[in-house]
């Protein structure tokens, strides 16, 4: 299991919750979407996953530890078995697109001579092997994106967590970016999408959806699922 939420509440501050009582799983190998209106919670459910917000009641296992229970100072280790797409890209200005692609393999140990195949690569499949040596200042909004999902997922990490992952890009990038996504999932990554794009979760069968509204997750037991694609006779 790669995360069990157990009645887990979430409130910023003294105000009010905007998450209730989250109880859910999400199973080594997984593939889901999350979807809700605006303000539904959704990014606050992703930054639990990603550990940039603990609950504030409840409990939350996540790789079989207690998040409540576990000190600061066993953050980091935990956060690198995760990959993120943020909504805002957050990527550093002063690094080439292959220097942050490069970014989570340098932080694992890996030697220059191991990080430069599969970074090409990535970029190359992202479509911008072209903009290898270019800053993200310069980069269009839809080149940062890829840039981002290529840091993200260069590590082959055990959850990848995405926020609305294709939203600047057209169609046939999204179709790319899915299959990237995807052909993760089949080495073993969890995936957890949030989008607003439902066309995305038709083009994922077997995919579990999950949708939030008012800070209530529905169909947490993942009953809603995709019928499988059928093959053209």
């Amino acid at each position: 299991m790669i995360a069990a939420f157990d009645h887990v509440g979430l409130r910023y501050g003294t105000g009010a919750e905007v998450l209730h009582d989250l109880d859910f799983k999400l199973a080594k190998g997984g593939f889901y979407y999350l979807t809700g209106p605006s303000g539904a919670g959704k990014t606050s459910l992703l930054k639990l996953l990603y550990l940039a917000q603990k609950p504030t009641r409840g409990r939350l296992m996540l790789f079989d530890e207690d998040i409540m229970d576990l000190p600061r100072s066993a953050l980091p280790a935990l956060r690198r078995r995760i990959g993120i797409v943020y909504q805002d890209f957050r990527l550093v200005n002063e690094l080439s697109a292959y220097d942050n692609v490069a970014l989570p393999l340098r932080i694992m140990g890996h030697d220059e001579e191991e990080i430069a195949g599969p970074v090409g690569e990535m970029l190359d499949w992202v479509g911008l092997s072209d903009r290898a040596g270019a800053r993200p200042p310069t980069l269009s909004g839809g080149e940062q994106q890829r840039v981002a999902i290529a840091r993200a997922v260069i590590g082959k990490p055990d959850l990848l967590v995405a926020d609305e992952p294709t939203g600047n890009v057209d169609a046939e990038m999204a179709g790319r970016l899915l299959s990237l996504f995807s052909g993760l999932n089949r080495l073993g990554t969890t995936v957890f999408v949030a989008t607003h794009d439902l066309s995305l979760v038709k083009q994922t069968p077997g995919a579990t959806l999950l949708r939030l509204d008012k800070g209530t997750l529905k169909d947490p037991t993942g009953a809603l699922r995709n019928p499988p694609r059928r093959e053209a006779p």
